[in-house]
């Protein structure tokens, strides 16, 4: 489909769905964000739903501005993929102990390492910038530096929540490996930080939605956070690229036999700011719940733990703001999922997969997300194709 134009104070709102299938609360987040003053475009994404702070699914363009609770706390929380020379013929009959040798091997839930892992093990990992990107820690806000060795040893960890590993085959039988993380606790602290400076800043009471508070150009606190949201994602890439080398040695060890190679690695962030150019504009556009699609991009859109991913390709959509969507996204809350579903649901709708079946992971059953594959038909004028992916190991926090 094409998109959809709703009115707003400022800017309309363009929406890849069908707005009557949107709960109300995130209609009103973005009504709320079309009042700010700043901005200059507002595009919405099929995955649209209700979000802390802000709805989760948006591409807000702003000019001189950026809202911190936009971005949300898990600051460059996005997706990295391989293709493997592997097959569905290499895979063994029981999958439970690659699953284990997996979560061995990458911390999961709050786990971390026990000490920090060293890059440069790893030959085939690009560790350009490392020390100076460490160094640079020196400088981020002092609120946080007591937090420096656990930072450390969360670098190439996989968090809780929606975060995962999974093994999966695309259409002709090739396997690969897909991640989700991002900045882990060291960005989920700063993001709270500066939320809390901007909503105490004089030029932000009188918004709608105090948690739409924005830091504006040319000040310190604009500055400040600038300086932190840009570490704090490249700390998100880095900790992928480091649990993919992890990933990637256990599949080299367990497949020893076949002598696995991997293609270069796809990654995008999927909450994030950029500085961008629209109509003649230097733009800070804010993406939460959305992937970078400019033309020939390429990106990763993942369903469920039960549900079929997507390697994509962008077409580019100015209208979009070179966007696409970041997932499925949510139909329910992670509290409705609980009380709407039981454990014998989780079996059945992750049969095939080997993965966590306990009520510890209920709120991620496939049946709390939107349909895959109508999120993908409402977006295509937004990204290409490029493969279909289906899991068949799934490893969660």
């Amino acid at each position: 489909m094409s998109y959809v134009e709703l009115p707003g104070a400022k800017v309309p709102i363009r929406m890849w769905t069908d707005p009557a299938t949107v709960e109300e609360g995130a209609l009103q987040q973005l009504r709320n964000v079309a009042t700010l003053p700043w901005i200059k475009g507002l595009a919405v994404m099929p995955d649209v739903h209700y979000g802390k702070g802000a709805t989760v699914g948006s591409v807000i363009a702003m000019r001189g501005a950026v809202c911190p609770a936009a971005v949300g706390v898990d600051i460059g929380c996005g997706m990295s993929a391989v293709r493997t020379s592997l097959t569905a013929n290499d895979l063994p009959g029981d999958l439970s102990r690659l699953r284990s040798k997996i979560e061995q091997a990458i911390p999961v839930g709050r786990g971390m390492h026990d000490d920090p892992v060293d890059p440069f093990r790893f030959h085939a990992f690009a560790t350009g910038g490392w020390d100076g990107f460490w160094e640079r820690f020196g400088g981020v806000a002092d609120a946080v530096k007591f937090r420096e060795e656990r930072a450390t040893k969360q670098m190439g960890t996989l968090g809780g929540g929606n975060h995962y590993i999974e093994l999966l085959l695309d259409d002709v039988g090739s396997v690969w490996l897909t991640l989700h993380s991002g900045s882990r606790n060291i960005g989920k602290e700063l993001a709270e930080h500066h939320i809390g400076i901007a909503q105490k800043l004089p030029h932000n009471q009188g918004l709608v939605d105090r948690d739409l508070a924005v830091f504006i150009a040319d000040t310190p606190q604009m500055a400040a956070y600038r300086n932190d949201l840009f570490w704090a994602q490249e700390y998100a890439k880095y900790n992928r690229s480091i649990m993919m080398a992890l990933l990637k040695n256990v599949i080299r060890k367990e497949f020893k036999k076949a002598g696995p190679t991997f293609e270069p690695e796809i990654s995008c962030h999927h909450n994030y700011v950029a500085e961008e150019r629209y109509e003649g504009m230097d733009l800070l556009v804010t993406r939460k719940g959305a992937i970078r699609a400019g033309a020939g991009e390429y990106g990763i859109i993942p369903g469920s733990m039960g549900t079929s991913s997507y390697i994509v390709k962008g077409l580019g959509s100015e209208k979009a703001f070179n966007s696409a969507s970041h997932g499925a996204g949510r139909r329910m809350s992670r509290n409705a999922a609980k009380r709407r579903f039981t454990v014998r649901d989780l079996e059945q709708q992750t049969s095939g997969v080997e993965c966590r079946k306990d009520s510890g992971v209920l709120d991620e059953i496939p049946g709390a997300y939107k349909n895959i594959d109508q999120v993908m038909e409402q977006q295509r004028d937004l990204v290409e194709v490029v493969a279909k992916l289906k899991q068949f190991v799934c490893v969660k926090g």
